[in-house]
This record gives structure tokens, sequence and C-alpha cells, in this order.
């Protein structure tokens, strides 16, 4: 009776194992599909990562205690279980030994996932941030003609030229495409 028990108990535990290992996989394609914007998964996110691993160490609670008692049975003469028997245990010990060390390298691999989801975040906020500062710079350059030129000063002789406008307007324009093509260049942009 108490194999019965304990192999239906050790089953379930396989059955549960084969669940997660389901779950991990699907994070793990989505974390590291190529198919992502930015390098970020719209689908997969930190939380989404935890809750397995809270899953994971929740399951590892229970399959822990269970394993020495198993391996005692199965090894150990006892006055309550027959010799022939114990061979059966032996088997439900393995199945448990193995669903142990399936459950260790879930939380290992969840561990690598996370670091690599956070990595790739991180990744992609430096690029929307380089991004940013780019354009800021290409900004920049009309920004500071326009506060020469908003200052209103009394001797500026190109405000009495008669291309002065344009030409500076030209400038203007070219620096902001040279900026904007050396940074497209070096990839900023």
């Amino acid at each position: 009776m108490l194999h019965a028990i304990a192999d239906h108990v050790v089953d379930g535990y396989i059955a549960v194992a084969d669940a997660v290992q389901v779950d991990i996989d699907e994070v793990e394609t989505e974390v590291f599909s190529p198919g992502r914007r930015g390098g970020v998964s719209r689908g997969v996110d930190s939380a989404r990562i935890y809750q397995l691993k809270r899953e994971v160490l929740e399951f590892k609670r229970a399959v822990a205690p269970l394993l020495r008692p198993m391996q005692l049975l199965s090894e150990r003469p006892m006055r309550l279980v027959d010799p022939d028997i114990q061979k059966y245990f032996r088997d439900v010990a393995d199945h448990l030994a193995r669903v142990q060390e399936q459950v260790l390298g879930f939380d290992e691999l969840l561990n690598s996932i996370l670091q690599a989801n956070l990595a790739q975040a991180s990744v992609a906020q430096n690029e929307d941030m380089r991004k940013i500062t780019a354009w800021a710079a290409i900004i920049a350059v009309p920004t500071m003609v326009c506060g020469v030129y908003g200052m209103n000063f009394k001797y500026m002789p190109e405000l009495h030229w008669r291309y002065g406008y344009p030409v500076i307007m030209g400038i203007t324009v070219v620096l902001c495409l040279g900026i904007h093509r050396t940074l497209k260049r070096n990839g900023w942009l």
C-alpha cells in the first residue's frame, strides 16, 4: 500500500515537472526568439519568469523532503518492508531523484533566462538612449543658431546682407545633415 501511494505521488511529480518544462521552454523561446523588437520580447517580462521561479521553488520544497525517506525504504532492511518489495521502492526513489535533478536544473535555467532577459532589456534601453542623444545633438544646432539670432544684437553684419538669412539657414541645414549622416554611419540612428 505504501509503495502504491509513493508511486502515485512521484508520478504526479513527474507530470508537474513535464508541465513546468513546457512553460520554461515557452519562456525561453520567447526570450531568445529572433523576431523581438529592440531586443525585448513583447510577451515576456521579468514577472513571468519570476513567477515560474516561485513555482519551481515550491516544487523543490515538495520534492526534497521525500527523497531521503524513499532512499531509506529502498536501501535499508526494515521489518515493515519485505526485501522483495524494496526493488519497487528503488524504482520510486530513482524517479524521485530524477525529478529533483530536473527541479534543480529548472532553477538554474530560469536564473539564466532571467539574467538574459534583463541584459536584453538593458541593451534596448541603451539603444533608445543613444537615439535620443543623437536627435538631441541634431536639434542642438538650429537651437544654437536661433539662440544667437534671437538676442537682437544691433551690429550683426549678416543681418543686413541680401543673402544673409538663406546662407545661415543653408549652413544650419548642412550642419544638421552632416551630424545626421555621421551618427547614422556610426549606428546611433
